[in-house]
């Protein structure tokens, strides 16, 4: 059989069909990118950066709890895919593990929902820690969804298709989120309870949506592991990935800096509510801006995988990140006029900080030995959980220090990340050295 054939199980003849791999591929980047599509247009009305912050200082203001928002994000990210790991590497079929937790991710949101339209006008003062448990639930299935999507991605999608994967999901998607967001958030907002109800509940439709997109992709099963002779906790399994691994130990480094980033961003609406004076009503041109710039991000950082790889991919997005913060302050020093009208400009460099997660996902497939991508994503999710357990004290210095010293804080350490990407292998080197020396084969 040529290379480029596959065969699926028989038919009901008893003949065996052949799908070309290229069909297979190109099938499986569209459904893919769909399914991005779909999850970016529900995601943007959940956003970390905005709205969901927004929506905890709605019921409870202090700068402490906005940072255990993070806490609780990054340990459902973190700690239940460390576990799972093992579980997804021996599923024959990846995509109903992609189409359960994308499906579980939706449920949360719809509890806040149904809960908010009985008590928005006049919360209790349990809604916070309602909030933080279904929000915590959201997190771990978010963490397990995007270990089963991430190692789909390295099962189905070539390394040189991986960048185009970005440019046709993330360009489209923002596009949508932006419509949907135009359309519908501006009068939610206006409501008298914030119109959280309706905010929720589409974030919980629209997850839905995706999830039943998963199963439509066409993913040969895996053989059956072979039981290890030892297991290996999961704490265990990623600590040997770091100290056997040197590249690996290297993006450690970068990306415990780089996600810093992302522990500032509770903060910035704060900012924004408490210097500025904004209201609430802007939540939904930020996050329109932020997905703008995600768009556009999108396709310039697609092309750049796509030429040059990942590594490069990688230091662009923390470099561009590394401007959010000082870019707030500047603002916050200006005339209140200028400030409040020119505050949105925040959110162009924060829609690189998805991007970011991203290529530190793709740069670990590039670096991951085969059938070992699993291991190493939750390694990497596990060290992306380091920087978020001070997020609860970058909340409490805020309170104490006020913005300045923790936004210029974080601006020197994301772009001390940016500058350690240097020092980085270039992995495609690697597979075209491999390529180069290997015979050709017979057809």
């Amino acid at each position: 059989m040529p290379p480029s054939a596959v065969s699926p199980d028989p038919d009901a003849s008893g003949l065996v069909p052949v799908e070309p791999e290229s069909d297979r591929t190109s099938h499986n980047l569209l459904t893919l990118a769909g399914y991005d599509v779909v999850l970016r247009t529900g995601w943007i009305f959940k956003t970390e950066s905005v709205v969901m912050p927004a929506f905890l200082d709605l019921v409870a203001g202090a700068g402490w709890l906005r940072g255990c928002l993070l806490v609780v994000n990054r340990f459902g990210q973190s700690i239940p895919p460390a576990f799972y790991a093992r579980r997804l590497a021996a599923m024959p079929l990846k995509n109903r593990s992609l189409s359960l937790w994308t499906l579980a991710m939706g449920l949360p949101f719809a509890v806040l929902a149904v809960v908010w339209a009985l008590v928005g006008e006049a919360p209790p003062a349990w809604m916070a820690a309602l909030f933080l448990v279904c929000y915590g639930a959201f997190s771990c299935c978010h963490g397990l969804n995007q270990i089963s999507y991430s190692t789909l991605q390295g099962k189905l999608i070539p390394v040189h298709l991986r960048g185009r994967l970005m440019l046709l999901s993330i360009p489209i998607g923002s596009a949508s989120a932006i419509l949907f967001a135009w359309w519908l958030m501006g009068d939610w907002l206006r409501r008298p309870d914030g119109g959280f109800t309706y905010i929720f509940g589409f974030t919980s439709i629209a997850f839905a949506l995706a999830a039943a997109l998963a199963p439509l992709l066409r993913e040969r099963a895996d053989d059956k592991p072979r039981p290890a002779e030892v297991v290996e906790h999961p704490f265990t399994s990623a600590w040997n990935v770091i100290r056997r691994d040197a590249d690996f130990r290297r993006l450690a480094v970068v990306v415990m800096l780089a996600v810093v980033g992302t522990v500032l961003f509770p903060h910035y609406q704060a900012l924004a509510r408490e210097r500025l004076k904004l209201s609430g009503g802007n939540l939904m041109i930020w996050v329109i801006v932020q997905n703008a710039a995600l768009g556009v991000f999108g396709v310039l950082l697609g092309n750049v995988v796509e030429r040059r790889g990942e590594r490069l991919g990688l230091r662009v997005a923390i470099a561009a990140c590394a401007m959010a913060p000082l870019t707030a302050l500047a603002l916050a020093y200006v005339e209140p006029e200028v400030g409040r009208d020119w505050f949105w400009v925040v959110f162009i460099p924060l829609g690189m900080t998805p991007l970011s997660l991203k290529t530190m996902v793709g740069y670990t497939l590039e670096i991951a030995p085969a059938g070992e991508h699993p291991r190493y994503l939750s390694a990497l999710s596990l060290t992306m959980a380091v920087p978020f357990c001070f997020s609860p004290l970058v909340g409490w210095c805020v309170d104490l220090f006020d913005f300045e010293v923790v936004f210029i804080g974080g601006a020197v350490l994301i772009a001390l990340a940016a500058l350690l990407t240097f020092r980085l292998v270039e992995p495609r080197h690697n597979i075209a050295g491999a390529a180069e020396a290997m015979p050709a084969a017979d057809d």
